[in-house]
């Protein structure tokens, strides 16, 4: 009699980036959950960067200042558990509302015990100086993916919408319809109104190319944030 034994082999396999679903197409870009999660990310990641990096660079200063004395490693060993602590906001962040998977990396593990056991593990913690590094050079990403965001998205739809409240104007004030220049040259007054049909009707034009163009400027910049994110809070 013969038996035969099977062996169960487990592959260890990295987990991939994913997403829900994928990039909605143009036409359906604006009205889509996918382009509002990324415009959710530029605008809750700008409190986030500037509290990141306040903080960030506070504790740095302030440890390489004390780093003579026996203060300055361990605020310099906390900075780098607070980079680490923010990097997980981050990570969760970018996989919630960018549907970007980023591997955490390995926790810090002390190779002797005690206090400056400790501190010597996280002072030696690459993905620590990393996360450090991210806080940085992203803070001034997050105010202009911010700025560019809003003011895109804002602009966009309140052009394009102009045909709903224009009569607005004409009744509630002097003015027919919305005043877009008005100045005086050589005693000579010039004002243009936006009031005529074609007027109106073309710009609501220009508001919806701005409208369809936004969903493909927050994806560009939201990307810079994935790469950001896989590259200086990821596992190595």
């Amino acid at each position: 009699m013969s038996t035969s034994t099977s062996t169960l082999h487990h592959t260890a396999t990295a987990p991939q980036p994913y997403r829900r679903h994928d990039a909605p197409s143009f036409w359906r870009a604006p009205f889509a959950a996918a382009t509002y999660r990324e415009i959710g990310f530029t605008v809750t990641g700008l409190p986030i960067a500037v509290f990141g990096f306040v903080l960030t660079v506070t504790l740095f200063s302030v440890g390489v200042g004390l780093v003579v004395t026996a203060l300055g490693l361990p605020l310099l060993a906390l900075l780098l558990s607070w980079a680490r602590g923010l990097g997980a906001l981050e990570r969760q962040r970018a996989r919630t509302l960018l549907d970007s998977e980023t591997v955490a990396p390995a926790p810090v593990r002390p190779s002797r015990p005690g206090f400056w056991g400790g501190v010597t593990a996280r002072l030696a913690d690459v993905a620590g100086w990393r996360a450090v590094l991210y806080q940085v050079v992203m803070f001034p990403w997050a105010i202009l993916s911010f700025v560019v965001a809003v003011v895109f998205l804002v602009t966009g739809w309140v052009v394009a919408l102009y045909p709903l409240y224009q009569w607005v104007f004409a009744r509630y004030t002097p003015w027919p319809g919305y005043q877009l220049y008005d100045f005086t040259v050589d005693g000579v007054r010039h004002q243009y109104f936006l009031s005529s049909p074609l007027q109106i009707a073309a710009t609501s034009a220009v508001g919806l190319v701005l409208v369809f163009l936004t969903p493909l400027l927050v994806r560009g910049l939201t990307n810079v944030n994935r790469l950001a994110v896989r590259g200086l809070l990821g596992a190595r």
